[in-house]
């Protein structure tokens, strides 16, 4: 499968329709822009926190850990703090931003719809439901997933529940229709329906411990950042922003409709399983370690469409550097916000994402009247 995704994603059978299809792209203006902020959100991330390091300590202790110098003055314990906490927890953000944007960016390009994001397709409920399961069930009952995964048996049960709510999605919409993005789509809103039902009710049933556990881990946060949970993210995050941009040729003669892009030689159900797998690849292992974090997914597109233009190519890896710089700024601010506390990251971005987004709305309808 991911061979195929590094060829073209369709073999297209009018080059001249093809050519004149192609928007002007401003993908490489894009991303030195976008890249250079998101280096710049990086290191500002990396110096703010409780105990506050500077450019050149940071820099120092950088140069010190890769030989270009010998000692430094600066203390020991803003080392440790940055290499072992923070540096950890400002590269999940920057891998989750990714997923969740450059998800979102090809999500709404399949399903044709500006409000479309990995809800839709059962991945984040569907790793809240097997979430809530493990919490309610305790993971100590689990021994073999405990000699496994040890600590992280939340996380990988939850990856494997978005992967499984996807693919339970994406095979009832062939057995109930055409197997076409309107009966994903209508599917996608069942099950989540079902499996939303199913989570209420399981936490109902939970205790005081658990509800509190529950709780937080739908509020979703990066506070359980390392750098194996970095490395775990790594590889399907990485799959997924690498393979994408390969169907932006596809997704923008899909703007022009099913049949139109079918018949300049799209293969739709090739490139709606491809995208469904991405998506699920990058969304499943984020939502597994951080929890539920909104809006990233939705508003992050929107952002690049409007000042980039809506090539897909452009879009998609604008997003996922734009997700990139969300999420770290959001990090940022949740945990220096209500300092020494921590504010849930996923009720931050709410907070932040909700009035944004409808201010977007608005300016689309103000430029349409």
């Amino acid at each position: 499968m991911l061979a195929e995704i590094a060829k073209e994603p369709d073999q297209l059978t009018n080059a001249a329709s093809v050519k004149r299809l192609q928007l002007p792209s401003s993908t490489g203006k894009m991303s030195w822009i976008l890249g250079s902020l998101l280096f710049a959100c990086v290191v500002f991330s990396a110096c703010t926190g409780a105990l506050s390091i500077s450019l050149a300590e940071l820099w120092e202790i950088i140069a010190l850990k890769l030989g270009f110098i010998q000692e430094t003055r600066v203390e020991e314990q803003k080392s440790i703090v940055f290499w072992v906490i923070r540096l950890p927890r400002v590269c999940l953000a920057v891998l989750i931003g990714a997923g969740l944007g450059i998800a979102g960016a090809s999500l709404q390009g399949l399903f044709r719809n500006p409000i479309a994001d990995s809800t839709l397709i059962g991945v984040t409920s569907g790793a809240s439901l097997f979430a809530v399961f493990v919490i309610m069930l305790n993971v100590k009952y689990f021994s073999a997933l405990n000699e496994w995964v040890g600590v992280y048996g939340i996380s990988f049960v939850a990856f494997v529940g978005a992967a499984l709510t996807t693919l339970l999605v994406y095979q009832l919409s062939k057995i109930t229709g055409d197997g076409g993005v309107t009966t994903l789509l209508l599917c996608g809103i069942a099950i989540n329906a079902f499996v939303g039902a199913m989570t209420g009710l399981m936490t109902y049933l939970a205790d005081d411990a658990q509800l509190r556990s529950i709780t937080f881990w739908n509020l979703g946060s990066l506070g359980g950042a390392n750098w194996t949970s970095v490395l775990a993210v790594l590889p399907f995050v990485g799959i997924s922003v690498f393979f994408m941009p390969y169907l932006s040729k596809a997704l923008n003669l899909l703007v022009l409709g099913e049949s139109q892009a079918g018949s300049l030689g799209v293969n739709l159900k090739v490139l709606k399983r491809k995208v469904i797998i991405l998506a699920t690849l990058g969304v499943g292992a984020s939502v597994a370690v951080a929890g539920t974090i909104g809006f990233v997914g939705l508003v992050v597109p929107h952002i690049i469409r409007t000042a980039f233009g809506p090539n897909h190519k452009t879009l998609l890896i604008g997003s996922a550097l734009a997700g990139s710089i969300v999420l770290t700024l959001a990090d940022t601010l949740s945990r220096t916000i209500v300092a020494p506390s921590e504010l849930p990251i996923g009720i931050l971005t709410a907070l932040l994402g909700t009035p944004f987004f409808l201010y977007i709305l608005w300016e689309q309808k103000r430029k349409r009247l």
